[in-house]
């Protein structure tokens, strides 16, 4: 879980960064405080789903790309703890854009 946690404060991180986002103006935005979201960028503190979606709406971000996002991240660091190899990992993933239907 810890593992997790630091990747998706990761990637939030670097979602904020790459928008040119200060972490107050992400707070004033995303109406949390500034405190708990540095918490969650150093992966100590648990995002609610909630809070994700919030911090994402202030990014003008889709949830789906921020755990695409941190899915991949958990793949290279299992490849690199020697959990999985590379090829276990692409064969799991769907190439390109996929809609399954409920039929």
């Amino acid at each position: 879980m810890v593992l997790f946690r630091r990747l998706l404060g990761d990637v939030l991180r670097g979602a904020r960064m790459q928008r040119g986002m200060t972490l107050r103006e992400l707070s004033a935005e995303a109406r949390v405080s500034l405190g708990y979201i540095s918490e969650i960028e150093r992966g100590q503190k648990e995002a609610s789903s909630e809070l994700l979606a919030s911090l994402c709406q202030a990014m003008d971000l889709p949830l789906s790309d921020v755990l695409r996002d941190v899915a991949d991240a958990v793949a290279l660091e299992e490849i690199a703890i020697g959990i999985v190899g590379s090829a276990t990992i692409a064969a799991g993933r769907p190439s390109g854009d996929v809609v399954a239907s409920a039929a």
